[in-house]
């Protein structure tokens, strides 16, 4: 288990770093004196919490704005911050996105986006920096992934099924890092106080608001699983214990209970 003064300087890359539980990563990975890779599309947001983290906590921010989706992306990342000098010790994936609709209804580019994100650029960034990780024998990788991942999720089908992937990859890339000193942590939150759900157009309901977790506490939840070497970690109890209970219930009444969850109208 790693411990405060272990932390304190290495730096850290949190992708989908602009806002909500990215944010909120970075915010909580600095209070613990680490220097912090901040990566999104959005260079204004990513220059305001720069200037935050540098303020609050006097460490180093190097930002990047990229889009993690163009062709080769993750590869440039990790030569420009070799360039920089800059050896990662701690990678977050939390970039994702994910669309409300019906399969066909849906347009093929955001489906192709989301997948792309949400699995390719997470595989692919896991691989380049782990290896690196094990080399120096030490490293922490925390994967977001979502309580949509433990059953089907009717009307947001493509999220549901690249966060299950992430689920059961970085659990099988924990158990391969085995003796290497690096860990895998698989982070599942559920209905989270961020700007996803509005991005990504999915209405909102009394009993999503009654479900919904603050992101600070989120993100605090990960990173202290993630440091204690956990395999994975479902956020907050409730959503443990419905998480939990896809295992003895029939798959078609989970994917019933999730479609009236989040899609009520239907």
């Amino acid at each position: 288990m790693s411990t405060t003064h272990d932390l304190d300087g290495r730096w850290a890359l949190v992708t989908g770093a602009s806002s909500g539980l990215g944010a909120e990563f970075a915010r909580a990975l600095a209070a613990l004196g680490c220097n912090l890779v901040l990566v999104a599309r959005r260079e204004a947001r990513l220059r305001e919490l720069e200037c935050e983290l540098k303020k609050a906590r006097g460490v180093k921010v190097h930002v990047v704005p990229t889009d993690l989706r163009e062709q080769n992306a993750p590869e440039r990342l990790r030569e420009a911050l070799q360039g920089e000098g800059i050896a990662v010790d701690i990678l977050v994936n939390n970039a994702g996105m994910g669309f409300f609709g019906r399969v066909l209804d849906v347009p093929w580019d955001k489906d192709r986006d989301t997948m792309a994100l949400n699995v390719l650029v997470l595989v692919h960034l896991t691989r380049l920096f782990a290896k690196d990780m094990v080399a120096k024998g030490f490293g922490r990788i925390l994967q977001v992934a979502s309580t949509g991942a433990f059953q089907p999720v009717p009307s947001m089908a493509t999220y549901g099924a690249s966060k299950a992937f992430v689920l059961s990859f970085g659990e099988a890339m924990d158990f391969e890092l085995c003796s290497t000193g690096v860990t895998c942590t698989v982070l599942a939150p559920g209905y989270t106080d961020t700007e996803f759900h509005q991005a990504g157009g999915q209405p909102m309901t009394m009993l999503k608001r009654m479900m919904m977790m603050d992101s600070r506490k989120v993100a605090a939840i990960g990173v202290r699983a993630m440091l204690r070497g956990k395999r994975s970690v479902v956020a907050g109890f409730t959503n443990a214990v419905l998480a939990w209970s896809t295992r003895f219930i029939p798959r078609r009444w989970t994917t019933w209970m999730s479609h009236r969850i989040l899609d009520p109208a239907r």
